[in-house]
């Protein structure tokens, strides 16, 4: 998982550097036009022709390339993705994650409905405490949750059973 991640942050990251050095490239070699491009995106959002224009001019006086980014590309180069940062936390998340079916299956008599209902609650909590944090809907988290943890479980399962490696003890 933490690998997995590391990868996927990483190449995000690469991703958003190259964007920013396409946008340091078009700012040094036609800044008209980025500058045109800057009054058009604040048009686009609403405001007056004038009033986009003053915006860009007080932008791109102190940071040209700030103001590009932010409102083209909604980046900011002094936050831009940790991989190492991401590895670790979904690691650690995993790995508490994983203390509660752990600890359900040293439960020695019908191990795999402790199991389900360990991971059950574990992923029902999960959903609540992430809208808690998010502030979205607690019922709509839990559900999708508990939906998407319940088919997971389940076709792993199939493939265990298909591959003769699960058994219901």
């Amino acid at each position: 998982m933490a690998l997995g991640e590391y990868v996927s942050v990483s190449t995000q990251r690469d991703t958003e550097k190259a964007w920013i050095a396409k946008e340091q490239r078009e700012l040094r070699e036609q800044p008209e036009e980025e500058f045109d491009e800057l009054v058009g995106l604040y048009t686009a959002k609403g405001l007056s022709e004038a009033t986009a224009r003053q915006v860009a001019t007080e932008l791109t006086a102190t940071d040209p390339l700030r103001a590009h980014l932010d409102i083209e590309l909604g980046i900011d180069q002094e936050e831009l993705t940790n991989p190492l940062a991401a590895a670790l936390s979904s690691a650690v998340a995993f790995s508490l994650g994983a203390l509660v079916p752990i600890a359900a299956s040293l439960i020695a008599w019908h191990r795999m409905l402790w199991i389900v209902l360990a991971v059950a609650v574990g992923l029902a909590v999960t959903g609540y405490a992430s809208a808690v944090l998010g502030g979205a809907d607690r019922r709509t988290a839990v559900i999708r949750l508990l939906v998407g943890g319940a088919a997971a479980m389940a076709i792993t399962y199939a493939i265990g059973r298909l591959l003769g490696t699960t058994s219901l003890t």
